[in-house]
């Protein structure tokens, strides 16, 4: 059992279903109205809400930014791959991380990959986060929402992707290629390196093509997650009709 807490992660959590939700705590002397929503949400899906003291809130939270309401629920799940190619049909767009390390990042690239309707994350087992609270928290509710597939092996997905028909597109600094010159109106599965490190060479290999974002400043590098979102919108941008 584990902690999520904030009044987007709760609601979401509540409305996505991807993981039991044991209980909600609402902060004594909290505006009640504020949580009207929240409060459908956990009577449609009957989950318990009990009020208590502010403080209860602080220890669960471990004196973080609760915003009044704190709730227990199950262990997140990881999707299968065949779960995220199943979503492929309607959702065009598949992001792969090779390694990413940080929580945060893995979190707002979760949250960018939901808004910009993506079938789903794929993560490798090995060298590169899981399924962390503070993922879930920066996620801000989009893990209820988005599949997250982890793989022993982010090469054979590839492969496996490439077989469903999806072309696939790697971020590699200094490809000759700029990510807007790209034409993304298929099926795609964009490949992001981990901080600081790029894609590995096997993953690298098995990448339909390399592009990259041409960048003008003094700093040689862009963060993962700020990439992800450029890249990504990009290619929605594609397929969307204007």
């Amino acid at each position: 059992m584990s902690v999520i807490f904030g009044v987007n992660p709760v609601l979401e959590a509540l409305r996505g279903r991807r993981r039991p939700v044991e209980r909600v705590t609402i902060a004594l002397g909290a505006r009640i109205a504020r949580f009207d929503e929240l409060m459908r949400e956990a009577k449609a899906a009957r989950v318990p809400v009990v009020r208590q003291p502010p403080a209860a809130l602080d220890r669960a939270a471990g004196s973080r930014n609760h915003q009044g309401v704190v709730a227990w629920v199950g262990a997140a799940r990881y999707a299968s791959l065949d779960d995220v190619l199943a979503r492929l049909a309607a959702h065009p767009l598949v992001v792969l991380l090779d390694g990413v390390e940080d929580p945060h990042n893995l979190g707002a690239i979760v949250r960018t990959a939901e808004c910009a309707g993506a079938a789903g994350v794929v993560i490798p087992e090995r060298g590169a986060v899981g399924l962390t609270e503070t993922v879930a928290k920066t996620s801000a509710g989009a893990l209820e929402h988005v599949p997250v597939a982890r793989v022993t092996n982010l090469a054979q997905a590839i492969e496996a992707l490439k077989a469903s028909g999806v072309w696939v597109v790697g971020l590699e600094a200094g490809a000759p290629t700029a990510y807007t010159d790209y034409d993304y109106s298929g099926p795609t599965a964009l490949v992001f390196g981990g901080e600081g490190k790029g894609l590995r060479r096997l993953v690298r290999e098995r990448c339909d093509v390399l592009v990259s974002i041409p960048l003008f400043g003094a700093i040689s590098s862009l963060n993962v997650s700020v990439s992800v979102g450029i890249v990504l919108f990009e290619a929605r941008r594609h397929l969307t009709p204007s």
